[in-house]
């Protein structure tokens, strides 16, 4: 009697490295730039962080899924990675409020994913060889056909991606008797950053990223928020010349990850490509104010050039660093009201150890108010 062979899938990365494994999720093909989190919880947060929109997830942890997925632990409205990689996909799940398994929600969301592969062996590879495109497929597994696909994808580098997951209209969030009006340019923007917001007495309007300096200033905000979000931040001038405005302008403006990125290339500071990123929920950074360190949550894949804060030290200076490699973590413009941080303060998932930032951020609107009101 002949046996059915069991499912195949196969992960191709863009310099020919080859997986196989099963399918996981829907059955079908997908690509992206490959990239790995090292984070042992919060899965669903991480598949639907706008700021991965375009990226295959390679999740370190051995088991995903062993917890289940419940429908208000999201940070945007859908699942946002292009394909995912684990090691087990574990269906069978411990968290009894949870609504579904793993395998039903990848299904809804039509995400595909390959489970069953040595996910440390990929992670070593991309740590040497750096970020790269990659085709996951459970339809196929005819590499020539999968190059040929792979050979057309673009590059994450020169890529406009943060108008693509923002929203397509402003909305409101909070309560409008709030004694602090926020204006946040969604580039990407996580829910847990919104909710950090309105829960510090901020009623917040939430603008698509390509919006009139006019436009948001007409509603009179107290403060402008510049978001995370996916993308290259060179391939952003729309939102850099914005951030300018924002800061001519006088009020408070925080930024957060491409936030942080935009803000710096608004002041003439350079960004780049990094090798293979950050992206997890333990990395050390230092708080060169304080000298104390902090254990962050990140993601990102561009970061901002250290050479060129020193060549523009008259505008801007570094404020927290990564104890790991020493990248810039953190900015303070020198000539204006603002800054901003490369990693995540709100964490979800993560430790909450830089929620500070944004009481940071209403001190700065709370001694800016009076005086915008004298003004006017």
């Amino acid at each position: 009697m002949t046996q059915t062979p069991a499912p195949r899938a196969v992960l191709l990365l863009q310099d020919g490295t080859t997986f196989y494994g099963r399918p996981a999720g829907k059955i079908g093909t997908t690509l992206g730039e490959i990239c790995f989190n090292t984070g042992m919880t919060g899965y669903q947060e991480i598949f639907t962080d706008p700021s991965y929109f375009g990226q295959i997830m390679v999740m370190t942890n051995v088991h995903v899924g062993n917890y289940g997925i419940k429908h208000t632990d999201v940070e945007s409205s859908d699942v946002k990675i292009a394909g995912l990689v684990t090691r087990e996909f574990t269906e069978a799940f411990s968290r009894q409020v949870a609504d579904m398994n793993i395998q039903e929600y990848c299904e809804q969301e039509s995400l595909v994913g390959i489970t069953g592969v040595d996910t440390r062996a990929i992670v070593r590879h991309i740590r040497s060889k750096g970020a790269m495109n990659a085709i996951i497929s459970s339809d196929t597994t005819d590499l020539e056909s999968l190059k040929k696909q792979l050979a057309a994808a673009p590059s994450m580098e020169g890529l406009e991606l943060a108008s693509k997951v923002s929203t397509s209209e402003p909305y409101f969030l909070g309560n409008p008797d709030s004694s602090f009006k926020v204006a946040v340019l969604d580039y990407g923007v996580k829910k847990s950053i919104l909710s950090n917001l309105t829960e510090r007495d901020c009623y917040l309007k939430v603008f698509p990223a390509k919006t009139l300096f006019s436009t948001i200033t007409a509603w009179e905000p107290d403060a402008f928020f510049l978001s995370n979000g996916p993308g290259d931040p060179a391939a952003m001038d729309y939102a850099s010349d914005l951030a300018l405005s924002l800061l001519k302008d006088g009020r408070p403006v925080f930024g957060i990850c491409l936030g942080h990125q935009v803000l710096a290339r608004s002041l003439g500071v350079k960004t780049y490509k990094m090798h293979h990123g950050h992206r997890g929920i333990n990395h050390p950074v230092l708080n060169l104010d304080t000298g104390l360190s902090e254990i962050t949550s990140q993601n990102h894949g561009f970061g901002v050039d250290p050479e060129s804060i020193k060549a523009n030290s008259e505008a801007v200076m570094a404020t927290h660093v990564n104890l790991n490699d020493g990248t810039i973590e953190g900015l303070k413009a020198l000539k204006y009201n603002a800054f901003s941080v490369q990693y995540h303060p709100e964490a979800s998932p993560g430790p909450h150890d830089s929620r500070y930032l944004f009481d940071e951020f209403l001190t700065k609107i709370k001694v800016s108010k009076p005086k915008q009101a004298a003004v006017s």
